[in-house]
């Protein structure tokens, strides 16, 4: 998701200043995902109660405000987003890495992947989350006092980093990837193959993708907790999805390293070509996913393994078709980028680390508003997203800055 997007003379949908004009809407879309996402919880029918700041469970890393006013379709679409939207990041993220390794080396790539993913993390983590979770500290009952915040926070069990546990994952894939490449060369332009052809025959790489994470995320989530998290320190991923994520970005090299606008990114291919397919292919294992859900909260639910197994292929197939559909209509209705768009695209990365304090501190601010939880959330999406495409737009003026951002 972070990484410089190359510029692609062969393609003819590359703008001038080298974006990729299907992708770089993809990657913009998820963005956007990610802070509707982060701004519905606060409405979600399912939020838990605000209660003290250090009782257990601790959830408010997940629902940083809770209001009392809620929409209940926000729900729902919580759980579809869940089902692919973190996953879709990893895979676009992968897919101008062979182009990066290919143009500066190992070496070369992974300075400029600590510079671009390692120093934003330490920022969020240290600066943006604890300013982020400064409201569910007031919502807790704690004093608008900066020292007793401090206080609280450093008595925590773990140091909550927001979203920025996307950067040091991302960080530490593409560091993998570039150990690799360095003692096998061929490693990236093997993957490469692995995409060859899927221009004509999506389905075939779509059934890879779908068993490969498979078999990276079914025995984890059957021997993990449901919706665990592996945290040490400022270090947290979600611990049955690790191997799924990995999957998914492995699978945007494979797409990169063949060409991107070319094979499974062809305008003209068949993804495109049947972009209604798959945005239909989506809906049974969402309704699948829903069902167990619903049978696992019910009085008699069936052995965890089942539930496990049922849940987990659901989830892997609804991952799946979902970032199919995306990009599918990405590649079929995207030709241009305009200069709104454009100017998205390019301060999508700043929208993405300063989303979390603006969607949590504009909840905070409209709870004692009575306008409902689908206006509230209205309200509260847009002025994030105004707010910090306007602060990233400022802050890439400024030298370092602008070569991070």
């Amino acid at each position: 998701m972070h990484a410089p997007l190359k510029a692609l003379d062969s393609s003819p949908l590359s703008r001038g200043d080298g974006r990729n004009a299907p992708i770089g809407a993809l990657r913009a879309f998820v963005t956007l995902l990610v802070v509707g996402h982060h701004t519905v919880l606060t409405y979600n029918p399912y939020a838990p109660p605000p209660k003290a700041f250090g009782a257990q469970p601790i959830l408010w890393t997940v629902f940083p405000v809770v209001d009392p006013q809620k929409f209940a379709p926000f729900g729902l679409l919580t759980l579809v987003n869940d089902l692919f939207f973190m996953s879709l990041m990893f895979f676009i993220s992968g897919v101008f890495v062979a182009d990066g390794l290919r143009a500066k080396g190992a070496g070369s790539f992974l300075k400029a992947r600590a510079l671009r993913l390692g120093v934003p993390f330490v920022i969020g983590a240290a600066l943006l989350a604890p300013l982020a979770y400064f409201p569910a500290w007031l919502q807790s009952g704690g004093a608008p006092d900066l020292p007793a915040f401090a206080q609280a926070w450093v008595d925590l069990p773990f140091w909550p980093s927001g979203p920025a546990w996307f950067l040091w994952v991302l960080l530490a894939f593409g560091a993998i990837i570039a150990g690799v490449h360095a003692l096998f060369p061929g490693f990236v332009e093997e993957l490469g193959v692995l995409a060859k052809g899927a221009d004509r025959k999506p389905a075939r790489f779509f059934w890879g993708l779908v068993v490969v994470s498979a078999l990276a995320y079914l025995p984890l989530v059957m021997t993990t907790p449901f919706g665990h998290w592996t945290t040490i320190g400022p270090f947290s991923v979600q611990t049955a999805r690790i191997g799924h994520y990995f999957t998914y970005f492995l699978a945007g090299i494979a797409v990169g390293a063949a060409g991107v606008g070319q094979g499974l990114t062809d305008p003209a291919g068949q993804l495109a070509r049947r972009w209604w397919l798959w945005c239909l292919a989506p809906v049974p294992p969402i309704v699948v996913t829903l069902g167990v859900l619903g049978v696992a909260f019910s009085p008699n639910p069936p052995p965890r393994a089942v539930l496990d197994v049922v849940g987990g292929l659901a989830f892997v197939l609804a991952c799946a078709a979902l970032s199919f559909a995306a990009l599918a209509v990405a590649l079929r209705f995207v030709r241009r980028t305009g200069a709104v768009g454009g100017s998205l695209q390019a301060n999508a990365y700043g929208l993405y680390l300063t989303h979390y304090v603006l969607v949590s501190w504009l909840a905070w601010l409209v709870l004692p508003q009575g306008w409902g939880g689908l206006i509230k959330g209205i309200v509260v999406f847009a002025g994030a997203v105004a707010l910090g495409w306007l602060i990233t737009m400022a802050l890439r003026r400024m030298p370092l800055l602008g070569r991070i951002l």
